[in-house]
Order: structure tokens, then C-alpha cells, then sequence
């Protein structure tokens, strides 16, 4: 098991995956660290939608005009949806249980990448979570942020490196210029 400063710098975006299932409990420990989220006043404002069918990953991938083409040699795709009725911080809330879930998938070395969709296109009239909604059934009012692929990592990528840290980006104490 990688200490949590290693698996901050090792973890990075993985557009390729290698063919195969995820192994044994994989999805689940993948699924409980998105459920083990903090949320903002306790509501639990997010929900998912797994997705392993590779019929329904290959539309996945369509759901942007700009390139989500690899979901569809993903092994899974988590769809992460959050309920603004619920709370005003559920765009925060969703973010974490997404961010949860791929650091639970580099401890146990599976790829993953954070495919944005709130705010994005699908075409000039639709909306991609709008595209999503439709292929996925999602009732309303629940709004997509993102979808998380996973899938064994094609090849290994070099680490992140600590020494290009964007220090400048730190103000102690106050900003300053």
C-alpha cells in the first residue's frame, strides 16, 4: 500500500487502457470510497450510474463534442450526478466522491480519468449532460458533473514531478503579487 503523499504523485490521467475486467472487488472498493465522501451538511446530495456494458460506454464517449472517445475502451465508467435541490454544494460534493474514487483506483493500480461534462456540449443544442441524461435514464433534477473511466492501465506513466510544484500559487498569509 502507497503512503498518501505517493499516491498524490503518482496518480495521473489515463486515456488508454489495456483489455479486461477490473479484478475481484475492485468496483466495490472503487464505489465505497465515493460513498464514504464527506458532503457538505451531511446530505449526500450525489448519486452514480455504473456503467460496464460496453455498448453503453462506447455512447458514453460520444458525449462530447470535444474527445471522450476513450470511455469506450474503459472497463467502467462511473457517470457522477448531483441533486441542486438538495444542496447549493453539490457541484463540491460531487467533485470530492469523483476525486475519492480515483485515488481508490491508482492504490490499486487502476487507470482512471475525469471526463468534464457540466458545462460542456454535446452539439450546438444539446448540452452533454443533457446527451447523458437520455442515454441513461436520469430523472430530473439530478445534473451530471463528470464521468470517471477506469480500466487496467495500458503502460505505466513517470510520476508526477514534486520539483515543478506550482509554489508561486501559495500566498502566506495574504496574497501577494
Amino acid at each position: 500500500m502507497q503512503d498518501f503523499n505517493t499516491l498524490l504523485i503518482n496518480r495521473r490521467s489515463y486515456r488508454k487502457y489495456a483489455d479486461g475486467p477490473l479484478a475481484g472487488d475492485a468496483v466495490q472498493l472503487i464505489l465505497e470510497a465515493a460513498l464514504l465522501s464527506p458532503t457538505s451538511k451531511n446530505k449526500h446530495s450525489w448519486e452514480f450510474v455504473v456503467v460496464e456494458d460496453r455498448e453503453m460506454l462506447a455512447k458514453l464517449s460520444r458525449c462530447k463534442a470535444q474527445s471522450a472517445a476513450f470511455i469506450a475502451d474503459a472497463a467502467l465508467a462511473v457517470v457522477v450526478l448531483g441533486n441542486p435541490l438538495e444542496t447549493d454544494a453539490w457541484i463540491e460534493d460531487a467533485s470530492i466522491a469523483a476525486i475519492n474514487m480515483q485515488l481508490q483506483a491508482e492504490e490499486l493500480g487502476i487507470g482512471s480519468c475525469w471526463v468534464q461534462v457540466r458545462n460542456r456540449d454535446f452539439s450546438e443544442t444539446i448540452t452533454s449532460g443533457e446527451y447523458i441524461n437520455g442515454i441513461l435514464d436520469v430523472p430530473m433534477p439530478l445534473e451530471v458533473l463528470c464521468v470517471i473511466s477506469f480500466g487496467k492501465k495500458e503502460k505505466p506513466r513517470s510520476p508526477n514531478n514534486g520539483d515543478q510544484l506550482l509554489w508561486e500559487k501559495v500566498h502566506l498569509g495574504k496574497y501577494t503579487f
